[in-house]
């Protein structure tokens, strides 16, 4: 089957684009604005909508496969492509890609994926985000093409296995507490993520701002949870413990064996502890915190995020052993192609995989986020479009549970 036109159209991403550097200079908040000037190129204030662009391919039967792109929230930053424009894009998309795709057979996705992914138009590859849709597109082509589902290709062109159960996900809960109690009747596999980003606001001088706010947490989860309800408390300190102790990883690997005591008897990922200037000194201060934590007897698990950011970047951290889980952040790798070899090459190196990326996304990036998660099996998957949860956890439960149901229907016939 052979694509016969390709449509776009811009919309809206699921939350928000956020100057990271503006926030960590102190940007003071003013209800969900944050006040100051923008320093992040692109941005032009430090809370800013997000945009989308779908890239609709036509099939020649008629048939339209579709994929959305978008930037995380913390764009332009850690090494990251610039803030993400739909308009603007869609008229790159227009002039240097729409004309390639129009009679390309979708039968196969891996080849055809890489070859876009590849793609460089004077000497630049295209916008992750650009990237990231148009692979969607391509893999929702594929499926279309072979009636059958998106898993079911990527198991079969990456050899892979699917799944036989739904995969656990983070649900983020940020500060919202009506959320965290939703979250925990729901019996969300692991939380709140939170999203401690400046110290004096989040962490506290001494650490015990974030302390607390782990303490209500498991406490509220004692209160309200069903009984043998223990789901993982994770935590995204986006580097924060590095600032507050100035670099010394015995210090934080001792305030983490502190938060690990807090947290009892649930398990604890902590991912970004420290954020560092470059990708070499990211893995340098990892694996030196990794061995801290182990001789403290501590079970903590680190997760890598900045700086880790490209399949490339997840190949690197793997073969170092440098974290415990590396969290594969699906717009910053671009093609989707990208993320499923990621999340399989971390499985084969016996390290964990977050098959994350950002409430920035959309409806369909998600449904095809669960299908990436049955073929690849990732240690979890976040919660995504939005910060709502239950909107979150419901897309991504049911297109997984859908799909199992289809996948085991046409095995009982075969």
């Amino acid at each position: 089957m052979k694509i016969g036109n390709v449509v776009t159209s811009v919309g809206r991403s699921g939350f928000f684009n956020w100057d990271m550097m503006a926030l960590k200079r102190g940007a003071k908040p003013n209800g969900f604005l944050m006040e100051g000037e923008p320093i992040t190129p692109g941005f032009k204030s430090i809370i800013q909508p997000g945009t989308a662009l779908s890239i609709m391919l036509i099939l020649d039967d008629g048939q339209v496969a579709f994929g959305d792109c978008v930037d995380v929230i913390f764009t332009g930053a850690a090494g990251r492509d610039p803030l993400f424009d739909a308009t603007e894009q869609s008229k790159r998309f227009a002039t240097d890609v729409r004309e390639r795709l129009i009679g390309r057979d979708v039968g196969r996705f891996r080849e055809i994926a890489r070859e876009f992914d590849e793609l460089t138009i004077a000497g630049r590859k295209l916008h992750t985000a650009l990237r990231f849709g148009l692979t969607q597109a391509l893999l929702h082509a594929a499926s279309l093409a072979n009636t059958c589902t998106m898993a079911e290709i990527i198991a079969r062109e990456y050899d892979s296995q699917i799944s036989r159960t739904t995969i656990p996900i983070l649900a983020s809960c940020l500060d919202d507490a009506p959320m965290l109690d939703r979250m925990i009747l729901k019996q969300a596999e692991l939380l709140p993520h939170a999203a401690i980003v400046d110290v004096d606001r989040d962490l506290g001088r001494d650490g015990g701002k974030l302390l607390g706010y782990a303490k209500k947490v498991v406490d509220r989860i004692a209160e309200i949870g069903a009984d043998g309800y223990r789901p993982i408390i994770h935590l995204d300190v986006y580097g924060t413990l590095g600032e507050l102790y100035e670099g010394d990883l015995e210090r934080v690997a001792e305030f983490l064996r502190k938060l690990e005591e807090t947290v009892k008897p649930h398990d604890l990922m902590v991912e970004a502890p420290v954020m560092m200037k470059s990708r070499e000194d990211q893995i340098r201060a990892f694996s030196e915190l990794r061995a801290a934590i182990s001789r403290k007897g501590s079970r903590v698990r680190i997760i890598a995020d900045e700086w880790c950011n490209t399949l490339e970047d997840i190949k690197v951290f793997v073969d170092a052993k440098a974290a415990d889980l590396v969290q594969v952040k699906m717009p910053d790798l671009g093609g989707i192609n990208n993320t499923i070899e990621a999340v399989l090459y971390a499985r084969n190196g016996d390290v964990g995989a977050s098959l994350g990326g950002t409430g920035n996304e959309t409806d369909q990036s998600t449904r095809i986020t669960a299908h990436i998660a049955l073929a690849c099996q990732p240690t979890f998957m976040l919660s995504k479009p939005g910060f709502g949860g239950d909107e979150a956890l419901m897309m991504q439960t049911n297109e997984m549970l859908r799909t199992l149901a289809l996948i085991n229907t046409q095995r009982r016939r075969s």
